[in-house]
């Protein structure tokens, strides 16, 4: 058992417990949790190992590739732009990106791309790592790109193409990638420790991406099961620790899969969503653009990650809803958004929390980890 370090109040020593339990019972190797309450810190816990050797302790400012944690700050982007009048969530997305009309989609439409129901949900021809590192050309294929089925009427998981989809309507009205969008606008001026791909400098400081070998397991009987649109979208190209361990990987911009962060920025960033667009005494969107990010827009059986979380979802405008399955708590308007193995943002209004889940050893699902549902009951326990 490592030792835990940070500090948990004690109406909150059940997250602690939690946490604890995850190295104990759930296999954890290195991992951190922070839970703020009306925007206050009640716990901010980390404990374990960087990597896989144990040669290095988790550490308050450890950083971790989130893999699709990083969906909540890449909607926040778009978010924002519409909160200023720069983007319009009803307008088709080729009045900002002409190319995006051939192949049909003339009439998708934003909010299409921020809940998943564009269609695009992957490239039809063979992508590989090295072409999702390049910004331009995979956004030209997604373009080009028949959907898979028939925009705006079902939600399908856009694993990978979501943030270049997303990422490039941002880019075509600011200039900016994402990435450095959210610097200017957010992360650089509240100090939260969160990058959209890993700078240099920062190499020192990243934990380890590691895959046991039962959960390597059950992802192979997994990916043997799957449709051709799920492929498209999960393993067009293939990813996995490996690739996300590489100089190559964090070094892209990927905005729906290797944004890098701490715990404590997770909880940041999802806390302006929980604060109803306040954080840290700034204003980063209105109540009303707050309100529109969890605007649901209709439950059905995801047609990419169809009988895998076992139950219908409903995803908003770029974050899933907690709906009456509890993924982010008992509010059904609780809302968030797991990464791939296991972390997770999640934001809940009504209660003023806002919990970040960050760690190593990457589980089997996409969604609804058990260490990560342990610390959310914990919390919820507490209020």
């Amino acid at each position: 058992m490592p030792q835990i370090q940070g500090h948990c109040d004690d109406r909150f020593s059940g997250v602690r417990d939690a946490f604890e339990e995850n190295f104990r019972e759930r296999d954890e190797l290195g991992a951190a949790v922070t839970v703020l309450v009306d925007g206050e810190p009640v716990a901010d816990l980390w404990g374990g190992w960087a990597d896989t050797a144990r040669t290095r302790p988790w550490e308050r400012e450890t950083l971790v590739n989130v893999w699709s944690t990083s969906k909540g700050p890449t909607a926040l982007c778009a978010h924002i732009l519409a909160d200023r009048g720069l983007l319009d969530l009803d307008a088709p997305v080729a009045a900002y990106w002409p190319e995006f009309a051939a192949a049909g989609k003339e009439a998708v439409r934003v909010r299409h791309l921020l809940s998943h129901r564009s269609g695009v949900a992957g490239p039809r021809e063979p992508h590989t790592l090295e072409e999702l590192y390049d910004w331009e050309l995979t956004t030209a294929r997604l373009a080009a790109a028949e959907p898979w089925w028939e925009p705006g009427t079902r939600s399908g998981y856009h694993a990978f193409s979501y943030g270049f989809l997303v990422g490039e309507v941002v880019r075509r009205i600011t200039g900016l990638l994402p990435g450095e969008f959210l610097r200017r606008e957010v992360t650089g001026p509240l100090g939260i420790d969160f990058t959209i791909g890993l700078p240099e400098k920062e190499a020192g400081r990243v934990a380890e991406l590691v895959v046991s070998p039962s959960s390597r397991e059950a992802q192979a009987a997994a990916f043997a099961q799957m449709t051709p649109v799920a492929v498209a979208s999960l393993l067009n190209p293939p990813t996995g620790a490996v690739a996300a361990n590489s100089p190559q990987w964090r070094a892209a911009e990927i905005p729906a899969a290797n944004g890098h962060g701490t715990a404590r920025a997770i909880a940041a960033l999802y806390g302006i969503f929980a604060g109803r667009g306040r954080a840290d005494g700034r204003r980063i969107l209105s109540e009303a653009a707050a309100e529109r990010v969890r605007e649901g827009q209709g439950s059905c059986r995801d047609l990419v990650l169809g009988d895998g979380l076992g139950h219908d979802t409903e995803i908003a405008l770029g974050l899933w809803l907690s709906g009456p399955h509890g993924s982010y708590g008992p509010n059904p308007r609780a809302f968030g958004h797991d990464g791939a193995g296991g972390s997770c943002g999640l934001a809940d209004p009504e209660a003023g929390v806002a919990l970040g889940y960050v760690m190593n050893r990457m589980g089997a699902g996409i969604a609804d980890d058990p260490r990560k549902m342990a610390l959310v009951e914990a919390v919820y326990a507490a209020l």
